[in-house]
């Protein structure tokens, strides 16, 4: 079994790490995230680094989630979370309005979606005039959700391959019907 949730998370001597309650903070100069770990995990601050233990073996099952949290934590607000989600289609675009993304997805309606104040987007074009949208955050879960929300919009099918998708995510494209004849 693995025992990487025994390995201590290092904290840099720029990142400022309080524990009151279970309650884990992380700070830089501009950026703040917190969470609550579970009571059946301890964490302890030494030094430099953030120790975990468990109290009891029976809920020694969250101690792995825990130390990401807070590893994706540390990680996040030094160097920021990134996604990349590709808008492809005829017609099929994306743009940035003040603190909203605006969607045309070949509805009869433009799609607007009100982005967080911790997410910063960038909406540009490829070469085959496909927008590409960049999210960046400090919060991995957050910008995660953000990304699966935008993609469910429009999944990408496998026919004519529109749709919003993953930039890095790849879809087979399948014969239609008239493949067979």
């Amino acid at each position: 079994m693995s025992k990487i949730w025994k390995k201590p998370i290092n904290i840099p001597s720029w990142v400022e790490v309080t524990i009151d309650n279970n309650i884990v903070t992380v700070k830089w100069p501009k950026w703040e995230l917190s969470e609550k770990i579970l009571d059946c995990v301890s964490v302890k601050k030494e030094e430099n680094n953030v120790i975990l233990s468990i109290n009891n073996i029976d809920d020694g099952k969250f101690r792995w989630l825990s130390r990401t949290l807070i590893a994706n934590m540390i990680e996040g607000v030094i160097n920021w979370y990134e996604k990349k989600l590709l808008v492809m289609g005829v017609w099929y675009g994306a743009q940035l309005q003040w603190n909203k993304l605006v969607l045309s997805l070949g509805f009869s309606h433009k799609v607007n979606y009100e982005l967080p104040n911790n997410v910063k987007v960038k909406v540009e074009l490829d070469p085959k005039w496909n927008s590409i949208i960049t999210l960046n955050s400090i919060d991995k879960q957050l910008l995660g959700e953000i990304a699966s929300k935008i993609r469910g919009f429009k999944k990408p099918e496998p026919y004519k391959w529109k749709g919003v998708r993953y930039f890095d995510e790849f879809v087979k494209l399948k014969a239609g019907k008239s493949a067979g004849k």
